[in-house]
């Protein structure tokens, strides 16, 4: 009996800690979604009382060439950054895994450009890709390769702002770290004690236990990316060059907040989380599942 009364004082404790957060997702997230699901069904400008209109918004939606290619980048983007993200999160992990020298000060530099507040963060990049003085054109030049403006010509627009994704991955990296540094090293033991090399130990043992954790943080990452476009967008090149940046979250906010049209942007905002749904789903069926299955 005291066994099961600790045991529930310690969950007790487990939701007590949990309780903030949960009430911001509540307040901040599952309501601001369940009122904007609401208002997608209707006409509503922010003046008038909303009014029903059904499904009339997604099919206009459907029929409009400009949803379809703020949609189309918005996966596209996706497509480009998940997998390198998570491939990029996974090597250095691997790489800063082992305690040694001067690697506390090695993990700090991988998660700094992930607090960088997102408008600096833009701006920072947007100096980057300066097509005259930028210094990644600078560094090119010296080199004797070619110098594109970036954020000027349509086809190296998306993936110059692709590539700004690519060091933002701090969060990930903290997330396959701690993966890492709960397998057990029995394994590593009885690995070497086989004869195995590293490429055999990473495949057949580190891969398969980190599968959950990697499944986990795609997940995060598809998520994250369908989203995380509307600033750098905004900032750095207003979904130009010729619509190649327009993104469904900055085309949402156009749609709402310049020509007032809240029901139409609630609509896209819920065909986007039905699209990131299909994509998550998407990947849990193509890693079959967490990876391990627990036995009682």
């Amino acid at each position: 009996m005291r066994r099961r009364g600790a045991g529930a004082g310690y969950r007790a404790s487990l939701y007590l800690l949990l309780a903030p957060y949960l009430l911001g997702v509540v307040v901040l997230v599952i309501v601001p979604v369940a009122l904007s699901a609401g208002l997608a069904f209707t006409a509503y400008d922010g003046l008038s009382a909303p009014e029903w209109r059904g499904l009339a918004n997604f099919r206009e939606l459907a029929g409009d060439p400009i949803f379809a290619i703020a949609l189309r980048n918005s996966l596209v983007f996706v497509a480009l950054t998940v997998p390198l993200r998570v491939a990029i999160a996974l090597g250095l992990a691997l790489l800063l895994n082992r305690p040694r020298r001067g690697v506390g000060l090695y993990r700090v530099a991988v998660y700094v450009p992930t607090i960088v507040p997102s408008v600096a963060y833009a701006l920072i990049w947007l100096w980057i890709f300066n097509p005259r003085y930028g210094p990644l054109n600078l560094a090119l030049a010296s080199l004797g390769l070619p110098t594109p403006a970036w954020l000027i010509d349509s086809t190296t627009a998306l993936p110059a702002i692709a590539m700004t994704a690519l060091f933002q991955i701090g969060e990930g990296f903290v997330v396959v770290l701690a993966g890492l540094q709960h397998v057990p090293e029995e394994y590593y033991h009885a690995s070497a004690l086989d004869g195995a090399g590293r490429a055999a130990t990473l495949r057949h043992i580190t891969m398969p236990l980190l599968a959950p954790w990697l499944l986990l943080l795609t997940i995060r990452d598809v998520i994250v990316s369908a989203q995380s476009t509307f600033t750098p967008a905004l900032l750095m090149t207003g979904g130009g060059p010729y619509y190649a940046t327009l993104f469904v979250p900055l085309l949402m906010y156009e749609t709402a907040f310049d020509r007032f049209r809240f029901g139409q942007g609630a609509a896209m905002m819920l065909l986007l989380l039905v699209v990131v749904g299909a994509l998550i789903l998407l990947a849990y069926r193509a890693a079959g599942g967490w990876g391990y299955e627990d036995e009682v």
